[in-house]
C-alpha cells in the first residue's frame, strides 16, 4: 500500500468515526441505564468515557501524519534554491515532521497517563460507592437493576455485536504498516464488546432467577468492570514504562502506551492462531505446523472440542452422595426432587442443573459473642482489672431480684443510672425516672456463648430453603449463619432476662441455664424451618461486667452471714417450738388455729351462736393436740388444770360446810348468830394478850374470867422488860 496523505487522511476518517461511535456507546449506556435505574449499565459507561481519550489521540496523531505527509510532498516538489541563489534547508522548513515527532514523544504519552489515570480513578470511585452504598448515615443511592431487561438485552448483545465488528474491522486496517497505531483503538472497542456482553450475560441471569432473589450477578459484573479498568491501567502504565527504555529505529512508528496487546490479541483472534503455530514450530525445531497431524489436528479440532464438552457435560450429570452427606438438586436456583443421602444422584446437565451436598454430620460452631481467646493454665477471677467493659463485649439483661419496697440498692453489675437530655419527645425528669425504674429491675452480666449445630436428617430442604449462603463484603458469616444467630441470640436474651442475676450466675440444679438456653433455640429454630439441630451450647465464661465482679464477693459474704443469721433464728424458733409443743410441724398447726380462733371469738362476741359452737370445738382440739404432744405447754394446761380442780374442792367444801349449818340457823336464828359471833372472837382473840370484851346489857351477862399465862420457859421478852422495868424503877 503506498503510504501517502491519503492513506493518513483515511486513517483520520476511521479514527475520528471510532470516536465518534466511543462517545455514541457511552452516552448510549448512561442514558439507557440512567433511564431503566439500572447501576451496571452506568458503571459501564464510565468505561466507554475513558475510552473516548485513546480514539482522540489517533484522531489527533493521524491528522497529523496527513499533514505531515502535505508538507513532505510539498518540499519534494518545490525548488530547493531561493531567489537569492542560496541552497534551502529543507529540515528547517519541515514544521509539520517536528510538530509530530512531539506529538509521538509527549502528548501520547499524556494522553495514555492521563487515560490510565482516569480508569484508576473511576474504578476506585466503583469500588468506594459500593462500600459506601450500605452505609445508613450517607445517602449514596442504593444498586440497582434495569426494569426494563428485555430491551437492555437488545441494547448490551447489540452493542457488543457492533462494537467486536468494527474492532475487527480496525485491525484489519491496522496490519498495515500506515494504520499500525489503529490497534489501540481496536482494543479499546473491544472493551467496549467485552464489558456490553459481560451486562448483557448478567442481564439474562436477571430474567431466569426467582423473584425475591439477590442481584448478586450483576453486583459482581459491575465490581469486575472495574477491576478490569484497574488492569487495563496497569498494563498501560507499565508500556509508559517500558516505552521509555525502549530503543528507537529509524522509521519505526512509536506504539502508544493505552494499546494494549491483551486486548488487541482479542481483537484480532488470528494473530494467536498464527503466534501459536509460530511458537510450536520455534520448539520443535523445524515446520510441524505444516504436517499432516498437525493439520488433521486443527481440521477436526472443532468436534474434539465438541466431543470433550459432550463429556464434560454429561460427568456433571452424576453426584456421588457419601453416607455421611446429604444432596439435593437445583434446577435454574430453584429445589426440585427429594434429599438424597449415601447414593448415586442423577440430574441434568450443568448449567440447567446444579447440586448441593453438606455434611451432615458435621458440627459447626456459631460464636453468639465475642470469644476472647484464654490461656490453658490462665486463672481468671471475676475482679480481674485486665476485664474492661467494651463496646464489643457481649452483654445480656437479666433480672435484678427482689428489692425492697422503700429503698432501691443496685447490686454491682447493674445498669448505671444516666439522666439523659432528651428522651424522644419525653422530659428528661421523666426518662431519668424510667431509667432509674429500669436500674432497679434489671442488671447486666458478661458472656461468651458458642452454638453447636449440625444440617438435621432429611431436612436438607429446609436447610437450603431457610436462607441463601451468600457473604456480605467483609463478614465471615454467611447469611444463613448471621440469620441463625440472630434467632439464637433472641431466645437467649429473652431467657436471660426472665431469669434472675443469682440463677443466672448460680443457676439451680433444677432448671440448669444451659439445658434451658438448648430448649429455647431449639424451639426457634424448629418454628422457623431451618432444618437446623442444636448438638449443644458452651459457655466459656459468664461473669458480671468489667471490674464489678470483685463487688460480688462482697455480696456473697453478706448474703451468707444474712443466711446465717436467718439459720440460727429459725433454730431458735424450731427449739423454742419442740419445746413448747413438741414438733414444728405441729406449731404451725396450733399457730394458725389460734388466729382462727381469735376470729371466731370475735364473731361470738358480735352474738354470733354458730362462732360460739365453732370457737369451743376449736379450742377443744387445740388443747388436744397440745396435751397429745406431752411437751412443756401440756405441762403447764395440765398444773392449771389441776390448780383449777383444788380450788373447786376447796370451794365446794366450804359451801357443803355452810350448807350444812342451814337446820342450825333455822332452829334458833338469835343462837346461832351468837354462837357463830362467839366462835369468831374467839378465833380472832386466840393470839391477842390484851383481851377487850364488848358485851351487851351487863345485867344480862355473867362473866367468869381467870387470868392464865402459859408458862413458855425461857421468856427472853419477858426477861427484857423486867430489865427495862428495874431500870426505871
Amino acid at each position: 500500500m503506498r503510504i501517502d496523505h491519503h492513506a493518513y487522511q483515511r486513517a483520520t476518517g476511521v479514527a475520528a468515526s471510532g470516536l465518534l461511535a466511543q462517545v455514541a456507546i457511552a452516552l448510549l449506556l448512561l442514558i439507557f441505564g440512567k433511564t431503566t435505574s439500572d447501576s451496571t449499565l452506568v458503571v459501564a459507561s464510565a468505561w466507554a468515557f475513558c475510552g473516548a481519550i485513546p480514539w482522540l489521540g489517533l484522531t489527533m496523531i493521524f491528522y497529523q501524519h496527513r499533514l505531515e505527509r502535505l508538507e513532505s510532498l510539498e518540499l519534494d516538489a518545490g525548488a530547493r534554491v531561493d531567489s537569492e541563489g542560496r541552497i534551502f534547508n529543507t529540515d528547517e522548513a519541515r514544521v509539520a515532521r517536528k510538530r509530530l515527532g512531539l506529538m509521538h514523544s509527549v502528548l501520547m504519552p499524556i494522553l495514555s497517563v492521563l487515560y490510565a489515570v482516569l480508569l484508576v480513578a473511576i474504578g476506585w470511585s466503583i469500588l468506594w460507592w459500593f462500600e459506601k452504598e450500605g452505609d445508613p448515615n450517607a445517602d449514596w443511592g442504593t444498586f440497582g437493576t434495569g426494569s426494563a431487561l428485555g430491551w437492555q438485552l437488545a441494547v448490551t448483545f447489540g452493542t457488543a455485536l457492533l462494537a467486536f465488528i468494527f474492532s475487527r474491522f480496525v485491525a484489519g486496517m491496522a496490519v498495515q504498516s500506515a494504520w499500525t497505531n489503529l490497534r489501540g483503538g481496536a482494543a479499546v472497542m473491544v472493551g467496549n464488546a467485552l464489558v456490553a456482553l459481560a451486562v448483557g450475560i448478567g442481564t439474562v441471569v436477571e430474567l431466569l432467577k426467582e423473584e425475591g432473589q439477590s442481584d448478586t450477578v450483576m453486583r459482581g459484573i459491575a465490581q469486575g468492570i472495574a477491576i478490569f479498568m484497574f488492569a487495563v491501567a496497569a498494563e498501560t502504565l507499565l508500556n509508559f514504562v517500558l516505552n521509555l527504555y525502549r530503543p528507537r529505529r529509524m522509521g519505526e512508528t512509536p506504539r502508544p502506551a493505552f494499546d494494549s496487546r491483551v486486548l488487541s490479541l482479542l481483537a484480532a483472534p488470528d494473530s494467536i492462531v498464527r503466534s501459536i503455530n509460530e511458537a510450536v514450530n520455534y520448539q520443535f525445531g523445524f515446520d510441524i505446523t505444516s504436517s499432516w497431524g498437525y493439520q488433521l489436528l486443527l481440521r477436526n479440532f472443532a468436534r474434539l472440542l465438541a466431543v470433550g464438552l459432550v463429556v464434560v457435560l454429561a460427568l456433571t450429570t452424576l453426584v456421588v452422595v457419601q453416607p455421611q452427606e446429604q444432596g439435593m438438586r437445583l434446577r435454574f436456583g430453584a429445589r426440585v426432587g427429594e434429599v438424597y443421602q449415601g447414593g448415586a444422584m442423577a440430574k441434568l446437565p450443568w448449567p440447567i442443573d446444579t447440586a448441593i451436598v453438606e455434611d451432615v454430620n458435621l458440627v459447626r460452631d456459631l460464636s453468639l459473642g465475642m470469644v476472647r481467646p484464654f490461656s490453658s493454665g490462665d486463672v481468671i477471677t471475676w475482679g480481674d482489672d485486665t476485664m474492661q467493659l467494651t463496646q464489643q463485649t457481649n452483654v445480656f439483661l437479666v433480672g435484678l431480684g427482689a428489692a425492697e419496697p422503700t429503698a432501691a440498692p443496685v447490686l454491682p453489675g447493674a445498669v448505671p443510672s444516666i439522666a439523659p437530655t432528651t428522651s424522644f419527645g419525653v422530659a428528661p425528669a421523666t426518662a431519668a425516672a424510667d431509667r432509674s425504674a429500669a436500674t432497679e429491675q434489671f442488671a447486666v452480666v458478661e458472656a461468651d456463648i458458642v452454638l453447636q449445630y449440625r444440617v438435621r436428617d432429611r431436612e436438607l430442604d429446609k436447610y437450603i430453603a431457610f436462607s441463601n449462603d451468600i457473604k456480605s463484603r467483609r463478614s465471615a458469616m454467611d447469611m444463613r449463619e448471621r440469620a441463625l444467630k440472630a434467632m439464637a441470640l433472641r431466645e437467649v436474651t429473652r431467657t436471660m432476662s426472665s431469669r434472675t442475676l443469682d440463677t443466672v450466675l448460680s443457676p439451680p440444679p433444677d432448671a440448669p441455664l444451659v439445658d434451658t438456653l438448648v430448649k429455647a433455640i431449639q424451639g426457634a429454630f424448629d418454628a422457623a424451618e431451618t432444618g437446623v439441630e442444636v448438638v449443644g451450647l458452651s459457655i466459656p465464661r459468664l461473669r458480671p461486667p468489667g471490674t464489678e465482679g470483685g463487688k460480688f464477693e462482697e455480696l456473697s459474704i453478706a448474703r451468707q452471714n444474712g443466711r446465717r443469721q436467718v439459720e440460727d433464728a429459725q433454730s431458735a424458733v424450731n427449739t423454742t417450738m419442740s419445746m413448747l409443743v413438741g414438733d414444728v410441724a405441729l406449731a404451725d398447726e396450733v399457730w394458725k388455729g389460734i388466729a382462727e380462733l381469735t376470729k371466731l371469738e370475735n364473731e361470738a362476741k358480735a352474738g354470733s351462736a354458730d362462732a360460739r359452737q365453732k370457737a369451743d370445738a376449736l379450742r377443744a382440739r387445740l388443747e388436744q393436740i397440745v396435751l397429745d404432744s406431752r411437751a412443756q405447754s401440756a405441762s403447764v394446761i395440765s398444773n392449771a388444770r389441776a390448780l383449777r380442780w383444788n380450788l373447786l374442792m376447796d370451794a365446794q367444801a366450804i359451801a357443803a360446810e355452810v350448807t350444812g349449818q342451814a337446820p342450825a340457823w333455822n332452829a334458833d336464828p338469835s343462837l346461832y348468830r351468837t354462837r357463830r359471833t362467839m366462835d369468831a372472837l374467839a378465833e380472832a382473840l386466840s393470839g391477842v394478850r390484851a383481851k377487850y370484851m364488848l358485851l351487851p346489857d351487863p345485867s344480862r351477862v355473867r362473866i367468869d374470867v381467870e387470868m392464865q399465862e402459859t408458862s413458855t420457859g425461857l421468856n427472853l421478852g419477858d426477861y427484857l422488860e423486867k430489865k427495862s422495868g428495874d431500870g426505871g424503877g
